[in-house]
C-alpha cells in the first residue's frame, strides 16, 4: 500500500505554488501574475465562482479560456468520472473498442447531422491538426487558408495557420499556408484559383479581438471552395458547444455546412482533455482507405474512457438544462446592458459578440485630459489601457477577466455558460464604477497605468 496522501501532500506544500512555478515551469508567468497583482491563492470553486482562503468569492467570467463551459465541478460530470473509475474498464488495450467513443461520437454528430464521423484526441490544436491532415490527404493539395489574426493552436502545424506573429516568431520554417483578411471574398478567389488549396480554417468568431465573420462570408466562403473541391474547416474549439447561442457558432449563418469541424474545451467538462474532428465520411474514408492505414492517424490517449464520460456527460447536462438557450438569452441581456454604456463613456469604443462571447472595445478619447493620458499609454504599448481596467475588476470587485490579445485594447468576456442574471449584475455595476473611475481624470487606475508604463519600458530597456 503507497504512503502517496494528494490532500496531505497539497497542505504541506500548496503555499510554495508560485516559488515551484518560478523554479521549475514557465518562470514568466507568476512575474507577469505578481507584476498585474494578480497572485491570488484560490481555495476552492464551484459553478461560476472561486473562493479565497477569508472566503472571499470572486466571479469567474474567464472560465479557464472557455474549458469550463459548465462551471467548476458541474455534479453530473463528477458522477460520470466517479462511475468510469469505478467501472475499472479494460481501457486504452488499442485492439478493442469500447462502446463509450462511439457513444459520444454519435451524440456530437447529432449536434451537426450533415457529418459523419468523429477523431478524438487531447486538445483543440490536435483537433486543428487532424483537419489540417485530414483535408490535404483528402483533397491531394497542400495549402491550407487562414485568416489574419486568428488563433487556431500552438503546435507546429496550427501554428502555420495562426494569425499572430507574436506567437509564429522564432518558430519557423512553418508550413506554406496563406493568410488572407476575414471577409475577403477576393482574396479567397485569387488564391483557390491557383489551385494547390486543399481547405480554408476559420473560427466563426474569431477568439482575438472578438470578431464575428462578416454576413454571409461563411456560406460564399464553402460555396467558392466547393467550385474549387477544396474543403471548409470550421474552428469550433472556442465558439462550439453553446458558447455563442447556437450548439455551433457556424449555424447562426444558414446553408453553412462545413466539411470538417474541429472541437474541444467545453466537452471536457473541465476535468479530462479532450478533442474532437468531425468530419464526412468520404473525407475519413480517404484517409483511412484501407487495413494498412488503420493507425495513420491516432493519439496514444485519444478516446479515453473518462474523456468520453465526461464529454458525454457534458452534453447531457447541455440537453437537460438548456445550456445554449441560457448562453443566448444572458448573452444578449450582458452584451445589451454593456452596449448601453457606448455613449456614456468615451474611453469605451464598442460592444460586440454574440451569446455568452462578448468583446468590450476601448479606444481614443475625445477631452484633452483623457487624451494625454491615453497617449502616454499608447506610447508605452498598446492594450494597457485594457489591463488596466482587468486589474481592478479583479483586485476591487472580485471579477476574474482577460484582455482579449497582445496589443488589443479589448476585454473577452466567455463565462461559464451557466451563469444568469445575478452574474450579468454584477459585472455590469462592477464595469461601471470601473469606468466612473477611468473617466474622474485621476485616482488608482491612472496611477496604475503608470506603473505598467514603468515596468513595460524597464522590461524594453
Amino acid at each position: 500500500m503507497t504512503g502517496f496522501d494528494l490532500t496531505e501532500l497539497l497542505a504541506a506544500r500548496g503555499g510554495e505554488r508560485y516559488d515551484l512555478h518560478a523554479r521549475h515551469l514557465n518562470h514568466q508567468l507568476p512575474r507577469m501574475l505578481h507584476t498585474i497583482g494578480f497572485d491570488k491563492v484560490y481555495e476552492r470553486a464551484e459553478g461560476a465562482y472561486f473562493w479565497d482562503a477569508e472566503g472571499q468569492d470572486y466571479l469567474d467570467m474567464l472560465a479557464g479560456f472557455g474549458v469550463m463551459g459548465l462551471g467548476r465541478h458541474h455534479p453530473v460530470v463528477r458522477k460520470a468520472l466517479h462511475d468510469v473509475l469505478d467501472a475499472q474498464l479494460a481501457d486504452l488495450t488499442r485492439f478493442d473498442c469500447q462502446p463509450l467513443p462511439g457513444l459520444l461520437a454519435e451524440k456530437l454528430l447529432t449536434c451537426a447531422p450533415h457529418l459523419d464521423r468523429v477523431f478524438f484526441g487531447n486538445s483543440g490544436t490536435e483537433a486543428v491538426e487532424t483537419a489540417l491532415k485530414f483535408a490535404r490527404y483528402a483533397t491531394g493539395r497542400p495549402r491550407i487558408l487562414y485568416c489574419a489574426h486568428a488563433f487556431h493552436g500552438l503546435t507546429t502545424g496550427a501554428l502555420s495557420v495562426n494569425g499572430e506573429d507574436g506567437f509564429r516568431d522564432g518558430f519557423a520554417p512553418l508550413l506554406p499556408d496563406t493568410a488572407i483578411a476575414m471577409g475577403d471574398l477576393d482574396a479567397l478567389a485569387r488564391e483557390l484559383k491557383r489551385g494547390d488549396v486543399a481547405g480554408f480554417v476559420v473560427e466563426p468568431i474569431q477568439g482575438k479581438g472578438v470578431h464575428p465573420t462578416p454576413p454571409g462570408f461563411l456560406r460564399a466562403a464553402q460555396e467558392l471552395l466547393h467550385r474549387h473541391k477544396a474543403l471548409l474547416i470550421a474552428d469550433e474549439v472556442q465558439t462550439g458547444l453553446g458558447r455563442t447561442g447556437d450548439f455551433f457558432a457556424y449555424q447562426h449563418e444558414d446553408g453553412v455546412e462545413p466539411d470538417l469541424v474541429c472541437v474541444a474545451k467545453a466537452l471536457s467538462g473541465g476535468y479530462v482533455p479532450v478533442g474532437a474532428t468531425l468530419g464526412k465520411d468520404w473525407i475519413f474514408k480517404k484517409v483511412y482507405s484501407s487495413m494498412d492505414r488503420v493507425l495513420v492517424h491516432s493519439a496514444s490517449f485519444g478516446a479515453n474512457a473518462q474523456a468520453m464520460a465526461a464529454g458525454l456527460a457534458v452534453l447531457s447536462v447541455m440537453e437537460d438544462e438548456q445550456i445554449v438557450a441560457g448562453a443566448r438569452h444572458t448573452g444578449e441581456l450582458l452584451r445589451s446592458r454593456l452596449a448601453a454604456l457606448v455613449g456614456r463613456y468615451e474611453l469605451l469604443h464598442d460592444v460586440r459578440g454574440r451569446g455568452l462571447m462578448i468583446g468590450i472595445e476601448f479606444g481614443r478619447p475625445t477631452s484633452l485630459g483623457l487624451r494625454s493620458r491615453w497617449t502616454m499609454l499608447q506610447a508605452a504599448r498598446k492594450g494597457l489601457f485594457a489591463q488596466m481596467v482587468v486589474v481592478p475588476l479583479l483586485q476591487r470587485h472580485r471579477i476574474l477577466t482577460q484582455v482579449s490579445g497582445d496589443h488589443l485594447e479589448v476585454i473577452k468576456l466567455i463565462p461559464p455558460l451557466i451563469i444568469g442574471e445575478r452574474e450579468v449584475d454584477r459585472f455590469v455595476e462592477a464595469f461601471t464604477a470601473v469606468m466612473d473611475d477611468a473617466h474622474s481624470g485621476g485616482g488608482l487606475m491612472w496611477d496604475f497605468g503608470r506603473t505598467l508604463v514603468k515596468a513595460h519600458l524597464g522590461r524594453r530597456e
